[in-house]
């Protein structure tokens, strides 16, 4: 471990401490294998995230707890969304900048954890 600099995952799901769900859905016709992405997710010295800031039926990924089973704990410090760049503090979810035509308050309608500005 230790000899990835940066790493780059899509996620199904984000948690306010940064734990990463991105292999499984626990969907019955999904197929269950993680294949290397815990190995990169927690051997890379720094783990960011680029997904959608919503799910098809409109909920966040960015979560208080994943729900979905986890490919690391408390392993991303930064997520890219279409709607904002945020990073995963110690005090919680930070925005570092919401896209253009993005408020603060439309940003916060649609994440399911308090941010902060």
């Amino acid at each position: 471990g230790g000899h990835l600099d940066l790493c780059v995952l899509g996620a199904f799901q984000v948690s306010a401490r940064g734990d990463l769900a991105n292999w499984h859905t626990g969907a019955p016709d999904a197929i269950p294998a993680v294949g290397g992405a815990m190995d990169l997710a927690i051997g890379a010295k720094k783990t960011v995230v680029m997904m959608e800031h919503c799910t098809k039926a409109g909920e966040s990924k960015i979560v208080p707890e994943c729900t979905y089973p986890l490919t690391g704990l408390a392993c991303v410090s930064r997520i890219y969304t279409d709607l904002a760049v945020l990073d995963i503090t110690a005090s919680g979810v930070r925005v570092v900048e919401c896209a253009p035509g993005v408020s603060l308050s439309e940003l916060q309608r649609v994440t399911a954890v308090d941010l902060l500005a």
